[in-house]
């Protein structure tokens, strides 16, 4: 069996997440696929445009995970400087990447491959690139740091060419079970579940849908029969409470 434990910080980069402006829905793409591919995001960064933070940050995140994912800041405007940033974070000459150069000089019509457009593939020196189906301008990677644009469809898009790079543990299984009661009427009886299961992350999240008040309980671990050891568990405690199952 393959090491399990690999994991993951995921850095968003730009003032306008921050300022409320744009709505971050990267995090979650991104979570998804890593658990799909058995990488457990460990944390989640939100920082401005400013090179110090982005240099300081990623030293301190590539050193303490096995795999950084950043998005945003690798356009072709003044505020766009994470490739910059990154090649300074490693000590890296920021130069043109030459691959990337035709990449984009061949998706532009002539005369369109202006200079804000090169600007896109100006890069840590010896980067590897990480290819756009939709829009021509590629990430890059630097050992394990992989920058992936802003722009949520674009970034999607990118992450199947990045798959077979990501060496992952099992993937992480969930099952998700809804219930009519509150938090605190299930708290001990949970408490006690969580206390045999240590192998099987439990969460449980209040929800309010369709006029009823709720609580979802997520099991999560990279073992199957763990998880439905698990949920028998908290059955027969719901069911010792007479509490409703509900479909979600």
């Amino acid at each position: 069996m393959k090491d399990t434990k690999v994991n993951a910080a995921i850095l968003i980069i730009g003032n306008e997440i921050l300022s409320g402006r744009t709505q971050d829905t990267n995090t979650s793409t991104l979570a998804t696929w890593l658990n799909s591919i058995g990488v457990k995001v460990k944390e989640v960064r939100v920082i401005p445009d400013i090179e110090k933070t982005i240099v300081d940050t990623l030293n301190v995140l590539r050193k303490e995970n096995d795999y950084v994912f950043t998005t945003g800041g690798i356009g072709p405007t003044h505020d766009d400087i994470t490739a910059e940033s990154v090649s300074k974070a490693f000590g890296l000459k920021y130069e043109i990447h030459k691959e990337g150069y035709k990449i984009l000089e061949s998706y532009y019509k002539p005369g369109e491959f202006n200079e804000g457009r090169q600007k896109m593939i100006w890069m840590p020196e010896n980067a590897e690139l990480i290819l756009n189906p939709t829009s021509g301008a590629p990430g890059f990677s630097v050992e394990n740091v992989f920058c992936l644009p802003g722009v949520p469809s674009i970034m999607k898009s990118m992450l199947g060419g990045i798959t077979n790079k990501i060496v992952g543990g099992e993937p992480i299984l969930s099952k998700t079970i809804s219930l009519k009661t509150v938090e605190s009427e299930i708290a001990n009886s949970l408490t006690k579940v969580q206390d045999n299961n240590k192998d099987v992350e439990i969460g449980s999240y209040p929800f309010f849908h369709a006029g009823k008040l709720g609580v979802s309980i997520v099991l999560r671990s990279e073992n199957q029969s763990k998880i439905d050891e698990c949920n028998l568990q908290i059955l027969k405690f719901v069911n010792e409470k007479k509490i409703e199952v509900v479909e979600r």
